[in-house]
């Protein structure tokens, strides 16, 4: 329905105040005009402002003085409305919230009194103060995250400002870096340029020497030719000789000596050559003759071999015998099993009859093992069953495996509490790094470490696993060594890897204060043999090398002796200490440890005492065993005198 058909029922008398006229339907507005303090008011048309074309359907139109009056009821609403405008508090809080409950309070006046009209317009009203309701509440949602929104604006501008500082000092930082290295690259340079120039001078006074020797010794040489021919000759013609010698002319003689020189160059460059060039060559002739000389020497083997048998069965003292030179038999003693039983199977044999047992003892060696079972008796790596393969490991192999053993083992204690036995994690490391062969692993390498027991790192190994002595030996050993090394590097204070001799007996007396003179002096002694030192500098880094066998020198050895020297003299005190006491407490042992050594702390005493009980340090209290037990526990642990706080 468009505007112009839309009509409006006449106004009953209450809704026009008494006004019997008919006006036409207009539409007054209300124009907001902002004054200029920037409030919003409202300006209010005279009525109607506008006349639309829309016609009303009225009984009868009534002039009155040529213009159309306003209601009573709207004239009171304007005026009402303009006096709440009026009494606002421009400057106060939340002006425009009160000028709209004055709004609403007026258009609720006017819905009031147009009952016609009041269910639309009511409707109407709601639907504004419900769309009015929800921006309020966006807005309160929204307040907070403006703060939030300015702190964060905030706090981005100054991270963005900090940021720009530092990349500004970073910047200045670098420039000034680079500034110095140039100047350090330009330093260098000059320092390039300026050795060049010396070694070219260098260069130029070397040729100029080297000339001269060259000149002198052809002068010498030429001296001494005259004077050989000056005593071989008569003295007849020895004047006629000087004679032809002054008549030669200086010039040629020059232009001789410098051919000469040219082609004396030019030999030497071919010498040279062919040196380079056949070094390796055996002539032919000598070749023939070496082919020749050992082929005699092959035919005449047997018959000299049966000599020298003869000769040691019947005890023969000639000393005039020429036999071929004797090979060297401790080569074959890792096949043999180590150097002491070597050189028990090889003790006054021939070299013949060192060969038989070598022969037998190799074809003797089995190509498999026979497993032990399995039953609780056998060490739980060696619980096999069948045939395993011998792997005849070489001593190198089994070096390197036992490393690793311990440097996993150690590895693990730091990690648990309570560690695993040397023989679990044994059987364990195996099974983990070769899987199906752990078997053939485990059987070959305690064939090779029964074979080399008198290697020290071997025969510990061997010694832990079959709980001869305790773990901590081997922890201790590497601890001590790492603790001298420790010391030994903070003594170099130039970071040359050597020490004076001064220096490297202060070090040791630093990292062994408990060392006696003595003591001191046979390491210093050892490590110049070993270092073959000239008495000026101790190269200490030199003496931490191993050997090819992986085996530490004599130095490391010393120091591992002295200390287990020292852990015996330790418990020696501490037997003479409990002397005469069948039994032992715990408290008995703890008086006997603080009176052989009162600078003993109190977490090695509960150590101590838990290595000679065989259990935990809560538990050792009600706990008592005979001495010799207790001694033999602490014996082959790493019990050891307390050093100086």
């Amino acid at each position: 329905m468009s505007l112009k058909e839309l009509q409006l029922p006449p106004l009953l008398h209450s809704e026009s105040r008494g006004s019997h006229r008919h006006i036409n339907n207009g539409i007054s507005r209300s124009k907001l005009i902002k004054n200029n303090a920037g409030e919003i008011s409202v300006n209010l048309s005279s009525w109607p402002a506008e006349v639309t074309n829309q016609t009303v359907s009225k009984p009868r139109e009534i002039k009155h003085q040529g213009s159309l009056t306003k209601p009573r009821f709207l004239e009171q609403l304007e005026s009402h409305l303009k006096r709440e405008l009026e009494a606002l508090d421009a400057h106060g809080g939340k002006v425009q919230e009160l000028r709209l409950q004055i709004f609403q309070e007026v258009f609720g006046y006017l819905i009031e009194e147009f009952k016609t009209y009041k269910p639309l317009l009511s409707v109407i009203k709601n639907e504004y103060d419900l769309t009015l309701a929800h921006l309020r509440e966006q807005m309160r949602d929204l307040l907070p995250l403006r703060a939030k929104l300015v702190l964060v604006s905030e706090q981005c501008e100054k991270r963005i400002l900090d940021q720009r500082v530092q990349e500004r000092n970073e910047m200045r930082a670098l420039k000034q870096e680079c500034q110095r290295l140039q100047c350090v690259i330009e330093s260098m340079r000059g320092q390039q340029t300026t050795l060049q120039i010396q070694v070219d001078h260098l260069k130029k006074e070397l040729a100029t020497q080297y000339q001269l020797y060259r000149d002198e010794r052809d002068a010498r040489k030429l001296l001494i030719t005259r004077i050989s021919t000056m005593h071989s000759t008569q003295d007849t013609e020895h004047d006629d000789y000087n004679g032809e010698d002054e008549s030669e002319d200086p010039v040629v003689v020059h232009m001789a000596l410098q051919v000469c020189r040219e082609d004396l160059t030019k030999v030497q460059v071919e010498l040279n050559r062919l040196q380079a060039e056949y070094s390796d060559v055996v002539p032919r002739r000598d070749w023939d003759n070496l082919n020749h000389m050992h082929e005699e020497t092959f035919k005449k083997a047997p018959a000299v071999l049966h000599s020298n048998q003869s000769v040691q069965q019947h005890g023969s003292d000639d000393k005039h015998i020429v036999t071929t030179p004797r090979p060297n038999w401790e080569q074959c003693s890792d096949i043999l099993g180590g150097s002491e039983r070597c050189k028990e199977l090889f003790e006054g044999q021939s070299s013949q009859k060192r060969l038989e047992i070598l022969l037998q003892q190799m074809n003797g060696q089995n190509e498999f093992f026979t497993g032990l079972g399995t039953s609780s008796d056998v060490p739980i790596y060696l619980q096999y069953e069948g045939k395993l393969k011998n792997l005849k490991l070489k001593k190198t192999d089994v070096v390197r495996v036992i490393k690793d053993i311990w440097r996993e083992k150690t590895a693990e204690n730091e990690k648990n509490d309570d560690p695993r036995d040397l023989q679990v994690f044994l059987h364990s490391y195996l099974v983990e790094h070769y899987k199906d062969k752990a078997g053939e692993w485990a059987y070959s390498l305690m064939e090779t470490i029964q074979n080399n027991l008198e290697d020290d790192l071997i025969c510990l190994f061997n010694d832990v696993l079959t709980g001869k002595v305790d773990e901590s030996i081997y922890h201790g050993q590497t601890q001590l060594l790492s603790h001298l090394l420790k010391v030994l590097i903070q003594s170099d204070t130039t970071q040359c890897g050597s020490l004076t001799v001064l220096e490297f007996c202060e070090a040791l007396k630093k990292a062994f204060p408990l060392k006696s003179d003595q003591d001191i002096e046979e390491l210093l002694t050892v490590a110049q043999t070993e270092l073959r030192s000239n008495g000026v500098r101790v190269a200490y880094q030199t003496l931490y090398t191993e050997d090819t066998d992986g085996k530490h020198k004599e130095f490391l050895s010393l120091v591992k002796k002295q200390a287990t020297a020292e852990r015996l003299q330790y418990i020696s005190e501490l037997r003479v200490q409990l002397e005469g006491k069948g039994q032992v407490d715990a408290e008995h042992l703890r008086a006997a440890f603080q009176t052989i050594d009162p600078s003993l702390d109190s977490e090695t005493l509960d150590w101590n005492l838990s290595v000679a009980f065989q259990t935990k340090e809560c538990e050792i209290q009600a706990q008592a065993l005979s001495t010799e037990a207790v001694i033999q526990r602490l014996s082959v642990a790493n019990v050891k005198r307390a050093g100086p706080k």
